[in-house]
């Protein structure tokens, strides 16, 4: 079964089509034919990228002033007679759609009729900037493709599992009752590939016997304590805004100084959401970048501003291991992904180095030298921490599949 996964955003369309099926998710045997972004799109700087393993990489500036047409771009480069991986759309089977949220209607992935697009509506004003585009995407492609099957993958499912008093806040109840103001959390499918990842691969042990804690560290980031496969908590909440430091989002913040801030500025409710999400994080500590690698760089050549933006970013992650170490009442393992959390030796080691009393011993040689998935703690380490490069679209297009053939699976 061919399942094209598509991630549809304000300005950018993400897909991969991949090749799967029961017996492929349970064998690990699936294959990637594709994958391709288009972004910036209705700019005159759109910009197209599509690679598959055995074909010429594909870039290409064409003209795309919408999502309808970056839609059919997508289609025709899966086409091409040159870059291509398929010989006509009809041999796409499914349609795995990424939703960021779900709301308290979807603890799992389900396929796409009237009433799910319904209750995907009701979200959008818990997801403004994302649950609209999603839902875009969907309606696109089903004309494009009407008569195969279309799924949509929660960001917030895999984090229904939490506990009340864990996702409640301690505002007057009648603010969740009637707004559902609550922690609802993110980068589910990527918390959920990394406890899979421990289970299948790299510890070989059931799920439902261990307790891990899940490190997403890209652009975006978030930690999760996941307690026989379940989530009991993570660090975003109402909005992918609260919890660790990242990019360019302030994460936790007392609410008092947004008031102060807005009262002593003079700036509106748009304005000071903006300085929160796409002027704060490592961009506001350091004034200089958002990106890991050009700070790491940055604190080679002396900047302590630089220094201090990733002094502070790694010590909110350890402080949410250390929190959600206590929260499971210890855990086995320690597992980290996303762009930073595979790549940045030196960020994983500023989080971890000296935590030896929570049963965390850091093997500095296997972290330095670490190409791929592995573990980075010493032999005797009593917790050991493992790195997995963290593949969503494959969750997706899993998913999709245990959709069609009626499978619930976490």
């Amino acid at each position: 079964m061919k399942v094209l996964v598509l991630n549809v955003g304000s300005s950018s369309v993400k897909f991969e089509l991949i090749e799967t099926s029961l017996d492929a998710i349970d064998n690990q045997t699936e294959k990637k034919l594709g994958r391709g972004l288009i972004e910036k799109i209705g700019m005159t700087t759109a910009t197209v990228k599509f690679k598959s393993p055995d074909k010429p990489d594909h870039i290409s500036m064409p003209p795309i002033w919408d999502h309808q047409s970056a839609i059919k771009q997508v289609m025709k480069l899966l086409t091409d007679p040159e870059t291509g991986v398929i010989n006509d759309i009809s041999e796409i089977d499914a349609v795995g759609h990424r939703i960021v949220h779900g709301g308290e209607y979807f603890s799992n992935s389900v396929l796409i009729d009237a009433e799910v697009a319904a209750k995907i509506r009701d979200c959008f004003e818990l997801a403004p900037l994302h649950n609209p585009h999603n839902l875009k995407g969907y309606d696109i492609m089903q004309e494009v493709l009407p008569d195969v099957p279309h799924a949509a993958v929660f960001d917030t499912s895999f984090h229904q599992s939490m506990p009340k008093h864990a996702f409640l806040y301690a505002l007057p109840y009648s603010v969740y009752q009637r707004h559902k103001v609550r922690r609802y959390g993110f980068h589910g499918t990527s918390h959920r590939f990394m406890t899979y990842s421990l289970e299948s691969r790299l510890v070989n042990r059931s799920r439902a016997d261990f307790k891990v804690i899940t490190v997403h560290l890209g652009n975006g980031c978030s930690v999760a304590a996941v307690d026989g496969g379940r989530s009991i908590d993570t660090s975003m909440g109402f909005t992918p805004l609260e919890g660790l430091i990242m990019g360019t989002r302030c994460g936790d913040l007392d609410p008092a100084v947004v008031l102060y801030m807005m009262a002593k500025e003079e700036i509106s409710l748009h304005e000071m959401n903006t300085l929160m999400n796409k002027f704060s994080g490592l961009l506001g500590l350091s004034g200089t970048s958002s990106d890991v690698r050009e700070l790491i760089e940055e604190m080679g050549n002396g900047n302590e501003r630089a220094l201090l933006a990733l002094q502070a970013f790694s010590y909110r992650v350890r402080k949410y291991i250390g929190s959600y170490h206590a929260a499971l009442g210890g855990t086995d393992y320690i597992c980290f992904a996303g762009g930073i959390g595979e790549n940045s030796p030196i960020i994983r080691e500023m989080v971890l180095d000296g935590m030896e009393k929570l049963g965390i011993k850091l093997d500095k040689e296997k972290n330095n030298n670490l190409t791929g998935d592995g573990e980075i703690t010493t032999d005797d380490s009593p917790v050991q921490v493992y790195v997995v490069a963290t593949d969503e679209e494959l969750v997706i297009a899993r998913d999709t599949v245990r959709c069609i053939a009626g499978i619930v699976k976490h």
